[in-house]
Formats: structure tokens, C-alpha cells, sequence
């Protein structure tokens, strides 16, 4: 089975799994996530490969992490994940990419993301539920970090924090490529 099967069939499962635990019927879902009906439908049944966005809207709809939406391992207390198995779930032709290093529930979703966005290159998201975090640390290049219409500068070894409840762009301005460590919060599903 190829990984873009195993992780299909993981998020079919998961899906199914955390839409049961939370009480949610796939209408439910729909108007939390945004998604449609016969799209979660189609997720839960394994006959899709969702975008990142419309992963994201569900398991913040859902209160749960991508890595818990993606894991198809039920492991111990501590969890290794080697390199070979961080989940690339956005790129770009030009060599942009984010990559999901690991994830865990504590108590709402909490992630770490690696970023490298070519130069002129940019990646949007909407808005995450009200008390989302996100921390960034840039390595290399500079970010330029539009939240709300506002753009806020971030060279080589500074970092941000900000609320993501707002519509949010990570973008590279600059002539290099930019490269950053992520770690993203969004508070339990009460």
C-alpha cells in the first residue's frame, strides 16, 4: 500500500472515529468545518485526497491535531517520528513545502510544522477557533507574516507568536529562500 493510501484510509478511519466520539453527524460536521456533506462523505469512505485546508477546517471543527486526523499507529507514551515519516502535506513546484514533524493532543490539537517557502512564494490560511496560538521561529530568510491585512517582518533567528483567529499569509518577499519551525495550539472542542 502506497503512503498516499495508508494516509487516506487513516483519515477515513479517524474521521469516522472523532466525528462518533464528539457526537457529530456528518451535518454537524459540515456546518462546524465549513466542508460539505457529501465532501466529509466521500473522506470518510476513502475515496478522496483532501486538501490541507479542508483537513485543517475539520479537525479544528472536530478539536483534534492533523497528527491525530493522520496517525495510523496507536504508540506508547513517547512517540519517535523519524524523518522518513513526517508528513508533507503542502508544496509547490519552485520547492516550497511545509511539513507536519509530530503532533499530539494536550489538552486541545497541539503540532509542529518545518516550513521552506521559495522566494515570492506565499501559503494563506483562514481563520483557526478563537484561542488558536501559533509560534514561529525563522532559520533562514525572512517571513513576511500577514495576519489580519497586516504585514509584520521576521528575519533569520527571531520568532512571533499571534493569535490565529484571523486570516493569516506566510509569505517570502525576499530573494533567498525562508525557512521556519512552527508550533500551532488550538484549544479542545468543548
Amino acid at each position: 500500500m502506497s503512503d498516499l493510501e495508508l494516509l487516506t484510509q487513516s483519515l477515513a478511519r479517524n474521521v469516522k472515529h472523532w466525528r462518533a466520539v464528539r457526537g457529530f453527524t456528518l451535518d454537524v460536521l459540515a456546518a462546524r468545518s465549513g466542508v460539505s456533506r457529501g465532501m466529509l462523505i466521500q473522506i470518510e469512505q476513502a475515496r478522496t485526497n483532501p486538501s490541507l485546508g479542508t483537513v485543517v477546517k475539520i479537525g479544528d471543527a472536530l478539536g483534534i491535531s492533523i497528527t491525530t486526523l493522520l496517525d495510523y499507529e496507536q504508540g506508547p507514551k513517547v512517540r519517535i517520528v523519524p524523518a522518513d515519516q513526517a508528513v508533507r502535506l503542502w508544496h509547490t513546484d519552485a520547492g516550497s513545502y511545509n511539513l507536519l514533524l509530530a503532533g499530539t493532543e494536550a489538552p486541545g490539537p497541539l503540532e509542529l510544522w518545518e516550513w521552506l517557502l521559495m522566494p515570492g512564494e506565499s501559503s494563506g490560511s483562514d481563520p483557526h477557533p478563537s484561542g488558536t496560538v501559533e509560534l514561529v521561529h525563522v532559520t533562514e530568510g525572512e517571513l513576511t507574516l500577514t495576519v489580519d491585512g497586516t504585514d509584520h517582518h521576521v528575519p533569520a533567528g527571531a520568532s512571533a507568536a499571534f493569535e490565529a483567529n484571523a486570516a493569516h499569509v506566510y509569505g517570502n518577499t525576499g530573494e533567498v529562500p525562508m525557512r521556519l519551525m512552527m508550533a500551532v495550539s488550538v484549544p479542545p472542542v468543548h
